[in-house]
């Protein structure tokens, strides 16, 4: 076994991942306050090829120092936007057929273990690395997801969240096509 030089992982250029399919799936990002955390959003929706990232509230948007340091160039790659209000995101993705999803602990959460199929397209909609999704927020969505956890923390960094809940999402999609 060895591992692959950066010339063997058939990576392809911006242009080419433009032109590609996407999987009908977004991501809003609500008030996240962290640069680093919305560097390695932009990241695993390249990595996924998610539809478009949304950059809500006081969520940092390109350019910016510390995206740049954890997207790597994905920021070019993949289709963004920033709103203001992240009510006004999702009240415009529901308009256009979107299934809203938050991931986020609430007394009515399905363990994602537990979820429903996935309703495409599909939002998915990640919260503060504090206080989580805004309280004026729950009751848009359609439904919210929990990863589960078994240790004495309660709760993982919203990109590491992001990580596991989109390739859970993108994997039930591609099996779905074969």
């Amino acid at each position: 076994m060895r591992k692959l030089k950066l010339d063997e992982l058939n990576r392809i250029s911006v242009d080419e991942f433009r032109s590609k399919d996407k999987n009908p799936v977004v991501v809003v990002l609500d008030n996240i306050r962290s640069g680093v955390n919305v560097g390695s959003f932009f990241r695993t929706c390249d990595a996924f090829l998610i539809e478009k990232l949304w950059l809500c509230g006081y969520t940092p948007c390109p350019p910016h120092k510390e995206i740049f340091k954890t997207a790597i160039g994905a920021h070019e790659s993949v289709e963004w936007e920033s709103m203001p209000q992240v009510g006004d995101c999702i009240e415009q993705l529901k308009s256009e057929g979107y299934y809203c999803v938050g991931i986020e602990q609430t007394d009515q959460s399905i363990e994602l273990q537990s979820r429903t199929e996935v309703k495409c397209p599909t939002a998915l909609v990640f919260g503060n690395e504090v206080s989580g999704i805004s309280d004026n927020i729950l009751d848009l969505l359609d439904e919210v997801w929990e990863i589960p956890q078994y240790g004495t923390k309660h709760s993982l960094n919203v990109s590491v969240s992001a990580g596991i809940i989109i390739w859970d999402v993108i994997k039930e999609l591609l099996q779905a096509r074969n």
